[in-house]
């Protein structure tokens, strides 16, 4: 069975080899805000715990790029996640780590510098950088909504189980690796 990829086609714009889609979003980047009832953060989320159990990924376009590193950012914020005891801790939690010092593509520090294209110029690299960034703020925030969506207000031990996968058996660096 091969792996779920996202139902998006269509994107504006691109950096290095990375779709800029546009994203229902309250935070401050590149990526436009648009109103729709699923954007690539839902589809990745959607999607996470059947992906999450495969070693290997096809890429069929710059979106799925998108979708792998959501996914693999899913899982660093999980680990974070299955330390809090409440919903508010846990923003602060995902907050934290999606301020944290991260590595673009291109860098020594990213796992999948195979699969992605470095930026070319300054620009490129701050695009990517603020993209990432808002797509780390919108994603942490979403996956606080979902885990702690519980009636007493614990973490859902079925989001938390998956904090020990790894998503083609890479994971992100987390702050201070």
């Amino acid at each position: 069975m091969p792996a779920y990829h996202s139902q998006i086609k269509e994107f504006s714009s691109a950096v290095g080899n990375m779709s800029i889609l546009p994203l229902r979003t309250q935070y401050r980047g590149p990526a436009p805000s648009v109103h729709i009832d699923n954007d690539i953060i839902d589809e990745s989320l959607y999607y996470f715990k059947a992906n999450v159990f495969f070693r290997t990924y096809e890429i069929k376009s710059e979106v799925d790029r998108v979708v792998i590193y959501i996914t693999l950012y899913i899982t660093e914020c999980l680990k974070k996640l299955q330390r809090c005891a409440n919903k508010n801790q846990g923003q602060q939690e995902m907050y934290s780590l999606a301020i944290s010092k991260f590595d673009i593509p291109g860098e020594a520090g990213f796992p999948l510098n195979a699969v992605y294209a470095k930026p070319q110029t300054t620009q490129d690299i701050d695009l990517m950088r603020q993209y990432l960034l808002q797509l780390r703020h919108e994603t942490g925030h979403r996956l606080c909504e979902k885990v702690f969506n519980t009636e007493d207000g614990k973490p859902n031990k079925w989001w938390i189980c998956f904090a020990k996968k790894k998503f083609m058996e890479k994971s992100l660096p987390g702050p201070g690796q």
